[in-house]
């Protein structure tokens, strides 16, 4: 079964809360987190893989276990599949802005385009836009290709849980969709995974 995380990384933006999580992540990441610039990058950097740990301990998973990042924001994002299987994992959260049709016209199919523009309110079509945007960004990211395969080279039909109703040919595995927000919780959130399960419960950590 594949289950997904997020967790707040807000305490991280402070130097000493962040310090203290990176002496405990490896050497690598420390490395990849060196390289960020800004101080909300880093704390996403080494929040994530803080994070990242705590599910491995939890489950106790190899490193090599199927799993992928995303952050947004203060929030940090981890889908696992915890039970061994070499599937594919993709995960995205976003965090709601201002909706952009030129994008959705540019780079949605056209079913994804019309099913957002036909919502009622400016505030309905934000939402399906970010609800549409964290799907794609999984999927792509769950066949391995990420942003080098084209938004719109696939389509997705919202749905109790959203369905690919077209993949590129070159991906033969199905691949299935889940989506989770909460009540008062600015940011959208949705896996993808070629494994037969998906959680339907999204955890959260309050504390890394």
């Amino acid at each position: 079964m594949v289950r997904a995380w997020i967790a707040d990384v807000t305490p991280l933006l402070e130097q000493e809360c962040y310090e203290r999580y990176y002496r405990n992540v490896p050497e690598s990441r420390q490395k990849k987190a060196d390289a960020l610039r800004l101080v909300q990058m880093k704390a996403q950097s080494i929040g994530v893989w803080a994070l990242w740990q705590k599910i491995c301990e939890k489950y106790g998973l190899p490193e090599e276990a199927a799993h992928n990042f995303s952050h947004s924001g203060t929030c940090v994002m981890c889908a696992v599949c915890t039970d061994g299987k070499a599937v594919q994992v993709g995960c995205d959260v976003e965090k709601l802005g201002k909706l952009r049709m030129n994008v959705a016209a540019r780079a949605f199919c056209r079913e994804e385009y019309e099913t957002i523009a036909g919502a009622g309110t400016e505030d309905a079509r934000r939402e399906l836009f970010f609800r549409y945007w964290v799907l794609k960004e999984s999927f792509m990211k769950a066949t391995g290709k990420g942003m080098a395969l084209p938004v719109n080279s696939f389509c997705i039909r919202m749905g109790e849980p959203p369905v690919l109703i077209r993949q590129p040919e070159e991906f033969k595995e199905v691949y299935r969709c889940r989506e989770y927000c909460m009540p008062d919780f600015p940011y959208r959130m949705a896996v993808c995974t070629t494994d037969e399960e998906i959680d339907t419960e999204l955890h959260t950590e309050l504390t890394l």
